[in-house]
């Protein structure tokens, strides 16, 4: 019996739904955990006009992990949900990495014509505290014919360095292949900035095989060539667009995870599916679960509980190669309760 003690924040739309599924998954291989959860949404701000509480990382620290569903609602502007919920917790922790694996799952078919699951198995490790997602600037004259904008983009040695090193661990592990996204000949002061910290940090992985493309033609790489990659590493806005473009090539953001992780455990990391809250289908019972129970599993390895992420992972395959039961987004009728069962109960006959 475990004795993990992991918040879920459900959000809105159908973050509520795959949420229910992930924690029906994760309690049917790993029994005993103490879930506790927080309504901090959308519909939270237009009661209380905020996403959460101040004390909202206070209250968090405490866990061992947390379980995110998607936020987002008509009439509350995406900045005022990332910025008043997820951005902060992500800094709060040190959830310094943000680390998205994309890949095509058995079962399912690639928006790439004959593509196989041994050409899309890519893992995206996306600066996720600094870069071009800073709060410095503001609007300057406003109203004014002579109004202006400024958007000031952070990146620090100690952020670069971090992100970069681990990025180059973890090709170590996989396939010994590692690509930077830059845009050097555009931005003139970060981009080679990063890529001097790159090419350093290089020196230190003589085994790891290193490439830098531009930012655009990587997009087009990963849309052409996916084979030809393993491991990139991105800052926070070169890692997001990259890995959503991904994630849409290999299958589509439902099937997508991601954690937010601290690789110094000294605070709680938090998972996630990258797709949004679709709060049009929200409720219907037709959300495709499976990238909040692949989210599960991550959480599961990170906390040490391989065995249990492994089964959940085999059996996510096994239900989607055997295609009988799929959700509309996959081209089939299940529900969305369906299939997270199904997953439990194949999960619980794998666990040696």
């Amino acid at each position: 019996m475990s004795t993990y003690r992991i918040a879920t924040i459900p959000g809105d739309g159908i973050g509520v739904d795959v949420t229910a599924e992930a924690v029906r998954v994760v309690d049917a291989v790993l029994p005993g955990i103490e879930w506790i959860e927080f309504d901090w949404s959308c519909e939270n701000y237009l009661r209380t006009g905020s996403m959460m509480p101040p004390d909202g990382p206070v209250r968090l620290a405490g866990f061992n992990a947390i379980l995110l569903g998607a936020v987002g609602f008509p009439g509350v502007p995406d900045h005022i949900s990332l910025w008043g919920l997820l951005i902060p917790l992500r800094r709060a922790f040190g959830q310094y990495v943000n680390l998205r694996p994309v890949r095509l799952l058995p079962g399912t078919e690639s928006a790439l014509r004959d593509r196989t699951a041994e050409d899309l198995d890519i893992l995206i490790v996306r600066e996720n505290s600094e870069g071009e997602y800073s709060e410095i600037g503001g609007i300057h004259n406003p109203g004014r014919p002579e109004e202006f904008v400024l958007q000031e983009s952070v990146f620090t040695r100690a952020g670069c360095e971090r992100i970069i090193r681990y990025a180059f661990e973890q090709a170590a592990q996989r396939g010994g292949r590692l690509c930077s996204a830059t845009k050097s000949n555009g931005l003139i002061h970060s981009m080679p900035y990063w890529d001097s910290v790159f090419e350093r940090i290089a020196t230190e992985y003589p085994a790891v095989q290193t490439r830098q493309m531009h930012v655009d033609a990587l997009a087009a790489e990963i849309v052409l060539h996916p084979d030809r990659l393993d491991v990139i590493v991105g800052s926070n806005l070169f890692g997001d667009i990259l890995s959503d473009l991904a994630a849409a090539v290999t299958g589509g953001l439902g099937l997508a995870p991601s954690g937010n992780i601290n690789p110094q455990r000294d605070t709680p990391s938090m998972f996630e599916a990258v797709h949004g809250s679709a709060p049009d289908i929200a409720g219907q019972g037709i959300a495709n679960p499976v990238a909040q129970i692949l989210a599960a599993a991550m959480m599961l390895d990170h906390l040490g509980e391989r065995a249990a992420a492994a089964a959940i992972d085999r059996a996510v395959c096994d239900v989607l190669a055997e295609g009988a039961i799929r959700t509309p987004d996959l081209g089939g009728t299940s529900t969305t309760t369906e299939i997270g069962t199904a997953i439990a109960e194949r999960a619980v006959s794998l666990i040696p």
